[in-house]
Protein backbone atom coordinates (compact mmCIF):
# COMPACT_ATOMS: atom_id res chain seq x y z
CA UNK A 1 0.00 0.00 0.00
CA UNK A 2 1.47 3.31 -1.07
CA UNK A 3 1.13 6.57 0.79
CA UNK A 4 -1.74 7.61 -1.45
CA UNK A 5 -3.74 4.40 -0.85
CA UNK A 6 -6.89 4.72 1.22
CA UNK A 7 -6.53 3.68 4.83
CA UNK A 8 -8.05 0.23 5.38
CA UNK A 9 -11.26 0.12 7.43
CA UNK A 10 -10.92 -3.54 8.44
CA UNK A 11 -7.74 -5.55 9.00
CA UNK A 12 -7.20 -9.23 9.78
CA UNK A 13 -3.92 -10.33 11.35
CA UNK A 14 -3.10 -13.98 10.71
CA UNK A 15 -0.47 -16.39 12.03
CA UNK A 16 -0.14 -20.11 12.60
CA UNK A 17 -1.90 -20.78 15.94
CA UNK A 18 -3.59 -17.43 16.79
CA UNK A 19 -1.92 -17.49 20.21
CA UNK A 20 1.02 -15.04 20.03
CA UNK A 21 1.72 -12.96 16.92
CA UNK A 22 -1.75 -12.30 15.52
CA UNK A 23 -3.54 -11.68 18.85
CA UNK A 24 -0.69 -9.38 19.92
CA UNK A 25 -0.98 -7.47 16.62
CA UNK A 26 -4.77 -7.29 16.90
CA UNK A 27 -4.57 -5.97 20.48
CA UNK A 28 -1.84 -3.41 19.66
CA UNK A 29 -3.76 -2.15 16.62
CA UNK A 30 -7.00 -1.96 18.59
CA UNK A 31 -5.20 -0.15 21.43
CA UNK A 32 -3.95 2.61 19.09
CA UNK A 33 -6.55 2.67 16.29
CA UNK A 34 -9.59 0.77 17.57
CA UNK A 35 -12.02 3.67 17.29
CA UNK A 36 -11.21 4.14 13.61
CA UNK A 37 -10.66 0.64 12.19
CA UNK A 38 -12.05 -2.88 12.74
CA UNK A 39 -9.42 -5.48 13.69
CA UNK A 40 -9.55 -9.26 14.02
CA UNK A 41 -7.09 -12.15 14.14
CA UNK A 42 -7.04 -15.81 13.13
CA UNK A 43 -4.71 -18.75 12.75
CA UNK A 44 -4.42 -21.89 10.65
CA UNK A 45 -4.90 -24.01 13.74
CA UNK A 46 -6.40 -23.16 17.12
CA UNK A 47 -3.65 -23.12 19.75
CA UNK A 48 -3.73 -22.67 23.50
CA UNK A 49 -3.52 -19.16 25.03
CA UNK A 50 0.11 -18.21 25.70
CA UNK A 51 0.95 -16.78 29.14
CA UNK A 52 4.17 -15.14 27.89
CA UNK A 53 2.22 -13.24 25.20
CA UNK A 54 -0.24 -12.07 27.88
CA UNK A 55 2.65 -11.01 30.17
CA UNK A 56 4.44 -9.06 27.41
CA UNK A 57 1.22 -7.23 26.52
CA UNK A 58 0.36 -6.57 30.16
CA UNK A 59 3.63 -4.60 30.41
CA UNK A 60 2.21 -2.00 28.00
CA UNK A 61 -1.22 -1.99 29.65
CA UNK A 62 -2.98 -4.18 27.07
CA UNK A 63 -4.91 -7.22 28.30
CA UNK A 64 -5.08 -10.25 25.99
CA UNK A 65 -5.60 -12.80 28.77
CA UNK A 66 -9.18 -13.48 27.63
CA UNK A 67 -8.27 -13.97 23.95
CA UNK A 68 -9.76 -17.19 22.55
CA UNK A 69 -7.65 -18.56 19.67
CA UNK A 70 -9.62 -19.21 16.49
CA UNK A 71 -9.12 -20.16 12.85
CA UNK A 72 -9.98 -18.63 9.48
CA UNK A 73 -13.03 -20.91 9.40
CA UNK A 74 -14.27 -19.40 12.70
CA UNK A 75 -14.42 -15.86 11.29
CA UNK A 76 -17.97 -14.50 11.23
CA UNK A 77 -17.08 -11.96 8.56
CA UNK A 78 -14.45 -12.47 5.89
CA UNK A 79 -14.78 -9.00 4.32
CA UNK A 80 -11.46 -7.38 5.16
CA UNK A 81 -9.71 -4.57 3.30
CA UNK A 82 -6.33 -5.95 4.29
CA UNK A 83 -4.96 -9.22 5.64
CA UNK A 84 -1.54 -9.02 7.29
CA UNK A 85 0.12 -12.40 7.63
CA UNK A 86 2.81 -12.95 10.25
CA UNK A 87 3.99 -16.47 9.36
CA UNK A 88 4.72 -18.13 5.98
CA UNK A 89 1.99 -20.75 6.59
CA UNK A 90 -0.57 -18.06 7.32
CA UNK A 91 0.45 -16.19 4.17
CA UNK A 92 -0.22 -19.23 1.98
CA UNK A 93 -3.58 -19.80 3.72
CA UNK A 94 -4.59 -16.13 3.32
CA UNK A 95 -3.79 -16.18 -0.40
CA UNK A 96 -5.90 -19.33 -0.79
CA UNK A 97 -8.67 -17.89 1.45
CA UNK A 98 -8.92 -14.67 -0.60
CA UNK A 99 -8.51 -16.12 -4.08
CA UNK A 100 -11.97 -14.92 -5.17
CA UNK A 101 -11.95 -11.66 -3.15
CA UNK A 102 -10.64 -8.17 -3.77
CA UNK A 103 -8.46 -7.93 -0.68
CA UNK A 104 -4.80 -7.01 -0.22
CA UNK A 105 -2.65 -9.62 1.50
CA UNK A 106 0.74 -8.56 2.84
CA UNK A 107 3.39 -10.60 4.63
CA UNK A 108 5.24 -9.18 7.63
CA UNK A 109 7.94 -11.73 8.54
CA UNK A 110 7.69 -11.95 12.34
CA UNK A 111 9.82 -14.18 14.58
CA UNK A 112 8.10 -17.03 16.41
CA UNK A 113 8.73 -16.21 20.08
CA UNK A 114 7.57 -19.69 21.12
CA UNK A 115 10.73 -21.15 19.51
CA UNK A 116 12.92 -19.32 22.05
CA UNK A 117 14.68 -21.48 24.64
CA UNK A 118 16.24 -20.34 27.90
CA UNK A 119 15.30 -18.67 31.15
CA UNK A 120 11.95 -17.01 31.77
CA UNK A 121 13.61 -13.62 31.22
CA UNK A 122 15.14 -14.70 27.89
CA UNK A 123 11.79 -16.04 26.72
CA UNK A 124 9.91 -12.93 27.83
CA UNK A 125 12.48 -10.81 25.98
CA UNK A 126 11.63 -12.67 22.73
CA UNK A 127 7.92 -11.86 23.23
CA UNK A 128 8.78 -8.21 23.97
CA UNK A 129 10.76 -8.11 20.72
CA UNK A 130 7.74 -9.39 18.77
CA UNK A 131 5.50 -6.84 20.54
CA UNK A 132 7.83 -3.96 19.69
CA UNK A 133 8.27 -5.04 16.05
CA UNK A 134 4.50 -5.30 15.61
CA UNK A 135 3.88 -1.94 17.30
CA UNK A 136 6.37 -0.24 14.99
CA UNK A 137 4.93 -1.83 11.81
CA UNK A 138 1.33 -1.06 12.79
CA UNK A 139 2.12 2.58 13.60
CA UNK A 140 4.05 2.86 10.30
CA UNK A 141 1.13 1.40 8.35
CA UNK A 142 -1.69 3.36 9.97
CA UNK A 143 0.09 6.48 11.16
CA UNK A 144 0.05 7.71 14.73
CA UNK A 145 -3.15 9.66 14.26
CA UNK A 146 -3.60 13.42 14.58
CA UNK A 147 -0.69 15.26 16.13
CA UNK A 148 -1.63 17.82 18.76
CA UNK A 149 -0.32 21.27 17.85
CA UNK A 150 0.56 23.76 20.54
Amino acid sequence: MGASAARPQSILFACTMNTVRSPMAEAIARHYFGREIYFASAGLKRGEPDPFAAAAMEEIGVDISRHKPHTFEDLEDSNFDLIITLSPEAHHKALEFTRAMAVDVVYWPTPDATATQGSRDQMLEAYRDVRERLTLRIKELLGRGPVARS
